[in-house]
């Protein structure tokens, strides 16, 4: 029994072990969170995510009350390499604001876009690589299941982008500002044993213009099943323009390897103004991807003949111990 569980490890550890950490078979979606993970959704890969969410803001010192509808959006496509990926990212939203300090209340309305990036993201260093290319402990469940101080590095990635700003009466962005300002990100990715996924953002927003933002996201997901996972977020940002502190959870349900549903709640910590928002989305993925990258490829050359190596002595090691079970 033993000799067949081993044959089974090394039948799974060969057919995947040539492949790279970007694409994946399932779909790779940042939602329903709002970071972005390290890794880009894979070459010649489309994928669509969005979301619509329904919410209250109330602030104090300006005594106000507003429902508020927001369509968040994002195409992402992997371009040429694993490790690129092209961006257009956004958000729409439209506010019914009601003044409560005068008698009777006013109201009024407002729309525009909060956000619009034109961006790429490009990973620059994936420790599963090499993790992957040492390979697993044929010999000991145990030494591949326990915590090692290398998962503690994490895949990192860097996004540029350049914010696109509608309109010169936008309540979401400071007056006069210039239509078009750099947006950096430098996301950092762990995954761990059990279905634990932990993602950082350090952000550095409209560094160009007199209201520069600087932010991070952390994102906690774990996956319950191969169907279903739960994430918590903490959302921190400043600028003199507007700072707040939020917190979001929620679940996600995978529908099928190309489909993902979601549902997400974001509370802010303050009142100025207080938040409070619901949203569903989902993120389908058009997979026109053909071709992999494999991990030899990604290695440098005398790397390159150490996992053809290895291999060799996997391929004997199978063929051993087939021998053994057909005995």
């Amino acid at each position: 029994m033993n000799t067949q569980f081993r044959f089974l490890v090394l039948l799974f550890f060969v057919s995947i072990a040539q492949v790279s950490a970007q694409y994946t078979e399932v779909i790779n979606a940042n939602r329903p969170g709002g970071s972005q993970g390290a890794f880009a959704v894979g070459r010649d890969v489309i994928q669509l995510e969005t979301g619509i969410g329904f919410g209250k803001e109330e602030h104090r010192l300006l005594k106000t009350e507003t429902n508020a509808l927001s369509i968040d959006y994002s195409i992402r496509y992997g371009l040429l390499k694993e490790q690129l990926e092209l961006s257009l990212m956004g958000e729409f939203q439209s506010n019914s604001v009601t003044q409560t300090q005068f008698e009777p209340a006013k109201k009024y309305k407002s729309a525009n876009f909060k956000s619009n990036t034109i961006g790429g993201k490009y990973l620059i260093y994936d420790p599963y690589v090499k993790i992957e290319a040492k390979g697993p402990n044929l010999y000991s469940w145990r030494a591949n299941n326990k915590f090692q101080w290398e998962d503690l590095i994490p895949a990192i990635s860097i996004y540029a982008g350049a914010n696109i700003d509608f309109g010169e009466d936008n309540p979401f962005v400071p007056e006069d500002q210039i239509s078009i300002s750099p947006k950096f990100v430098i996301s950092t990715q762990n995954n761990w044993l059990g279905g634990w996924v932990f993602v950082t953002n350090i952000i550095v927003d409209r560094v160009t213009t007199e209201y520069p933002s600087y932010g991070y996201i952390i994102t906690l997901t774990h996956a319950l099943n191969q169907n279903f996972s739960i994430f918590v977020e903490n959302h921190g940002f400043k600028s003199d323009f507007y700072a707040d502190q939020l917190f979001r959870g929620g679940a996600a349900a995978l529908i099928t390897k190309d489909l993902q549903v979601d549902l997400s709640l974001t509370y802010g910590f303050k009142d100025t103004p207080s938040i409070f928002y619901g949203r569903v989305g989902l993120a389908y993925r058009f997979d026109l991807h053909a071709k992999d990258d494999y991990i030899e490829d990604m290695l440098p050359g005398s790397k390159k003949d150490e996992v053809k190596d290895k291999k060799k002595l996997r391929d004997q090691k199978l063929e051993t111990d087939d021998e053994n079970i057909i005995e």
